[in-house]
């Protein structure tokens, strides 16, 4: 099953019919995905289910329906066992961007992680989790595949964010700290804290 956020409201494409939910349903192969999209945005559908049979293929059916931008991004800790964190458009973030013609996906994270935020001297530890969601850019609306990576920063310096991005201040941020933060936050990014068993 693949969790997708319109809006940090998700649907769920799925091989298996769920009864008794107050999800809607709908076939993902006979489903007109732009009209499912804009109703989510305007809070007509709530949460709903994509039914399609086959799970191995159900990504590809509604990458069929909607154009893909692939990002990559990062959670990237310091030495003292901060995580680097952006505050844009009044929320909570994670450095991330898209990824540039036949660049490798690992190489997109660190990128954008060094030009959003400054902070370079980084190393991949580990794949993380792929998100989903849907965005609208110039009156098209686009599903974005993001491959997050965790990594450690030896970078000693402050961080600073990349105005051009409307990246309005960077911060290390402890635990405690992003818990609070997570009050402000997108859906997928907390999926990654619930990965790495930082939010309890």
């Amino acid at each position: 099953m693949y969790k997708v956020f319109v809006n940090d409201k998700p649907f769920f494409l799925t091989n298996q019919i769920v009864k008794e939910t107050d999800f809607q349903l709908f076939l993902l192969e006979s489903t007109d995905i732009k009209k499912l999209v804009i109703n989510m945005f305007n809070n007509k559908i709530k949460k709903c289910y994509l039914y399609y049979p086959d799970e191995k293929v159900i990504l590809k059916k509604l990458k069929e329906k909607i154009p893909v931008q692939r990002a990559g991004g990062g959670l990237v800790y310091n030495k003292k066992g901060e995580v680097l964190f952006i505050f844009r458009n009044g929320k909570w973030d994670l450095p991330k961007g898209g990824k540039e013609k036949r660049e490798k996906m690992k190489l997109t994270a660190m990128r954008e992680v060094e030009e959003e935020t400054g902070v370079n001297k980084l190393t991949i530890t580990k794949k993380l989790q792929k998100t989903y969601h849907i965005f609208k850019r110039n009156g098209i609306y686009k599903l974005k595949i993001t491959n997050w990576y965790e990594m450690q920063s030896a970078y000693e310096g402050i961080p600073v964010g990349q105005a051009e991005e409307g990246i309005e201040k960077v911060a290390w941020l402890n635990p405690e700290q992003i818990k609070e933060a997570m009050q402000n936050s997108y859906e997928n990014i907390k999926l990654l804290f619930e990965e790495e068993k930082l939010l309890r």
